[in-house]
């Protein structure tokens, strides 16, 4: 997820006493949408509420990304723009928070002088403090410290749902394997784990305020806990699976090292947990596997997939993909697109190797030229883009449950007003509902409903409402 702006949970009026405009624009994955909803959360009570302007806002905070270059570039180029509104109102304060401040930290106030404070991914709990000092002094701040007290990411009380039917749910955070590719551990720490009893009550008040799924985060999820001696993720998924009223469990991501058995039992078990997996594959060359330091072999993760599809034979799978690894030679790449054919994935994420500052491979010689890099790309992509199409149109005429989530995109485009949800295997489905319109009560949202599935896109699926959750023909 790139480019996203927190949803306003309330419409401010500026002539209110004591309110403030946030502005939040989020670059990454779900942990920063998690982690700037915690930005949100925290800044609150000093009497900060959401707008979806920058140009109305008193305080403008960007959540960066820098696992790929793509994303630290699209984050400085935000910035940049700042430079006018800073101009034009040199009242606002502007920060800086996320993977890039923890890795560049003074160097993005030396670059751009019209920012107010960076504070890296442990510092978002003294955000207070920060702007505090800055509106007392006048001071320009920067908070990189990796240590924090309490556990880093932890919300000081439950989030609420803010009328959203699905939220992400932080259970730990950092990372330990290294991976020679990766800048995570660097700018996130060390793994650490959140205690179960925080985060089940984190999930029983977002269920109390409307939330019906929830998705797990970690960087490898599958070794909560056991630094800590806590339970383990398998034992956590199945007390969340007790939660009244919590529809749905997904999680990411799995490091296909740690997919211990007891997980993929629980795929057969557990009623709430979807039917969807993503296991990063990240090449199906061994010796590719070796140079990243995945600590797995191509056998292994094919052994897991096999295990896991006699559980749930019809389990969705996806993945991740990256292509030009330092190295990386054209029968490594053939490997990989053989992978990619045995295991019938439902989609994939694919991405073009970047040196990133702090990871290993950055210094491996064997660099693939970015010709090559770009073609070996658009062959994966072309490759998953006709499998994903068989999948999606094998299930036409099916009658698939989904979590209606709100209104389509589509409204505007088709001929019929639409809403959206997913399906158990994380397929998007657009539906219509008979005799429906925009002030037409939604009374589907946040149910599991029965939808006649009569299309099928290249990424989505179109549909019809049939039956609502309690098997009523509508």
């Amino acid at each position: 997820m790139t480019g996203k702006s927190l949803k306003p949970y309330k419409n401010p009026d500026r002539g209110e006493p004591g309110v403030k405009l946030l502005y939040i624009q989020t670059i990454g994955c779900q942990m920063n949408v998690y982690d700037s909803d915690c930005i949100r959360h925290i800044l609150e009570p000093s009497g900060y509420a959401i707008t979806s302007c920058p140009d109305d806002a008193d305080l403008v905070i960007l959540n960066t990304c820098a696992v790929r270059e793509k994303a630290e570039q699209k984050a400085f180029s935000f910035l940049g723009r700042l430079a006018d509104l800073k101009r034009r109102r040199p009242e606002v304060i502007l920060g800086v928070g996320g993977c890039v401040a923890q890795q560049q930290g003074h160097a993005i106030l030396g670059r751009m002088p019209y920012i107010d404070f960076v504070f890296g991914t442990r510092a978002i709990g003294r955000l207070p403090q920060i702007l505090d000092r800055i509106s007392r002094t006048g001071a320009r701040v920067v908070d990189v410290e990796m240590t924090a007290p309490g556990t880093p990411g932890e919300p000081s009380s439950p989030l609420a749902g803010g009328g959203n039917v699905s939220r992400f749910v932080t259970i730990m955070q950092g990372c330990d394997n290294y991976c020679s590719y990766c800048v995570v551990p660097y700018v996130r720490g060390r793994e650490v784990s959140r205690h179960p009893d925080r985060i089940l009550d984190e999930i029983r008040g977002l269920v109390a305020s409307g939330v019906r799924e929830v998705t797990l985060l970690g960087q490898n999820v599958n070794s909560y806990g056991a630094k800590e001696g806590l339970c383990s993720f398998a034992q956590l998924l199945t007390r969340i699976n007790d939660i009244d009223g919590l529809s749905r469990i997904r999680f990411t991501t799995s490091h296909p090292k740690d997919f211990s058995t007891d997980l993929m039992s629980a795929f057969g078990t557990l009623d709430k947990l979807c039917n969807h997996i993503h296991l990063p594959a990240q090449s199906g060359s061994n010796a590719v596997l070796k140079r990243m330091n995945r600590r797995y072999s191509r056998e292994d993760y094919l052994d897991r997939i096999a295990h896991l599809r006699r559980i749930r034979p019809d389990i969705a799978i996806t993945t991740d993909i990256i292509v030009g690894f330092p190295g990386e030679t054209v029968e490594d790449f053939e490997e990989t697109l053989d992978l990619i054919k045995s295991v019938e994935y439902d989609s994939l994420f694919a991405f073009m190797y970047s040196d990133r500052p702090c990871a290993p491979a950055r210094r491996y010689p064997g660099k693939v030229p970015e010709a090559e890099k770009r073609d070996r790309l658009a062959q994966v992509l072309d490759l998953q883009k006709r499998a994903t199409i068989r999948h999606n149109h094998a299930l036409v005429g099916t009658i698939q449950t989904v979590l209606a989530e709100g209104l389509s995109k589509r409204n505007g485009i088709s001929e019929s007003f639409q809403w959206t949800g997913r399906t158990t295997t994380n397929k998007i489905v657009n539906f219509s509902f008979p005799e429906a319109g925009e002030d037409t009560p939604q009374p589907c949202i946040g149910k599991l409903v029965s939808i006649r599935i009569e299309k099928a896109l290249s990424h989505s699926l179109m549909g019809r409402l049939i039956r609502s959750d309690r098997g009523q023909p509508v």
